[in-house]
């Protein structure tokens, strides 16, 4: 029996991108802003959609944005849309439904779009934290000294070993979230997902946050972080060469093809994403795909190619890195690659969450020369090019 189109799967994440964002004075709502490359909501949207944990993503707009968020998602289709109410509360509800009316979840991550720079290791500790609690947030402490202020005028001092800061995103148990945004329908509208839980009776674990995670309020955020980075371009370039034999199964770019021979390896051989991988790793220092998946460890036996690419793209993404293209080509006689070509493109551009026109795969012969030309294997070449935001000052 086919599964259905929506299952009850174990995580799900919701980004809040439903403001108005009228406090920068922008002239657009602050979640559209370009920041270091990309529309800010597009930031959380790829950490959120690449986490191995994370099964479906949602993002709450409000009514009236949907072609801002089609014109800075592009092509991609790795989430769900639903339309936001009148404050933030009924926004996070009306995603929350939305996930209830498709099968509900166990987990539920709630994250503000106004946070960008998420980190994976934030939502690695939030998610274990659910292990034993209903919910967990990430707060930093508070280090500069903080006091009341009355009548603008200093009033007295604040202690503020007491005090943290809260940020998103936010996990909990999705049932009970649920329950207790239905129930907080009846009262003051709560700015805080986490306050709104535990006024409903649940425990809400505390999990260090990242300092990253700075929320873009003020139309002086956004002059900081555009005065403050700026972006480094990195290429790297990735080789790679396997035997064709009888018996093996073919796999090209993450597609499978029909032909009498197939590629020998260790994992399912498939050298253009051998290639692709040592590209991507290139750009940031991190050395080779056998440094990341050693040949002699048995547990790469077989595997997936896709899974190399998929680690390497999140080792860039962890360094806030924004993968801007990648080029490829096939060295071969046999088989002819021109009736795969497509679906190799779509294929990467798919797992890389890039365009089509992002991603160039090509094919070329040797004229009969080496070992190529004799159809003793196949080799393949990959040059990607990221952008890093780094500091200046």
């Amino acid at each position: 029996m086919p599964e259905p189109a929506y299952r009850k799967l174990e995580t799900h994440a919701i980004i809040v991108a439903a403001g108005a964002g009228e406090r920068t004075g922008l002239q657009q709502p602050k979640q559209y802003i370009p920041i270091a490359g990309k529309p800010m909501v597009m930031h959380s949207i790829d950490r959120l959609a690449a986490h191995k944990e994370i099964d479906r993503l949602w993002v709450v707009i409000a009514d009236g944005q949907a072609e801002l968020l089609a014109q800075a998602a592009g092509d991609r289709n790795d989430f769900e849309t639903v339309i936001g109410g009148a404050t933030r509360q009924q926004s996070v509800l009306h995603g929350l439904q939305a996930i209830q009316t498709a099968g509900g979840a166990k987990n539920i991550l709630i994250h503000d779009a106004a946070r960008p720079f998420l980190s994976d290791d934030v939502i690695d500790r939030l998610l274990a934290a659910l292990s034993d609690h209903d919910g967990a947030i990430p707060v930093l402490p508070t280090v500069d000294t903080t006091i009341a202020v009355k009548n603008d005028q200093f009033d007295h001092l604040i202690d503020r070993n007491n005090l943290w800061r809260v940020q998103t995103p936010q996990a909990f148990d999705f049932q009970k979230l649920l329950a207790a945004h239905e129930h907080g329908t009846q009262k003051q509208d709560a700015s805080d997902d986490a306050q709104l839980f535990q006024i409903n009776g649940h425990d809400v674990a505390v999990v260090e946050g990242n300092e990253a995670l700075k929320k873009y309020t003020l139309a002086s955020d956004f002059d900081d972080v555009r005065d403050r980075q700026m972006m480094q371009i990195r290429t790297g370039l990735g080789y790679d060469v396997h035997r064709l034999a009888p018996g093996e199964e073919l796999w090209l770019g993450g597609i499978k093809i029909d032909h009498d021979r197939g590629l020998v390896g260790h994992s399912d051989a498939d050298v253009l994403l051998h290639a692709l991988t040592d590209a991507l790793l290139g750009c940031i220092g991190a050395g080779d795909i056998g440094d990341h998946f050693p040949p002699a460890d048995p547990q790469w036996h077989g595997a997936a190619s896709r899974k190399f690419v998929e680690h390497a793209a999140r080792l860039i993404k962890q360094r806030d890195g924004i993968i801007q293209n990648v080029d490829m080509t096939l060295i071969c006689e046999t088989p002819k690659i021109k009736p795969h070509r497509d679906a190799i493109k779509q294929n990467i551009a798919e797992l890389l969450h890039l365009s089509e026109d992002q991603v160039s795969v090509k094919a070329t012969t040797t004229e009969g020369l080496g070992f190529a030309g004799r159809k003793e294997g196949i080799a393949a070449q990959a040059i990607a090019t990221i952008s890093l935001a780094t500091k200046t000052g």
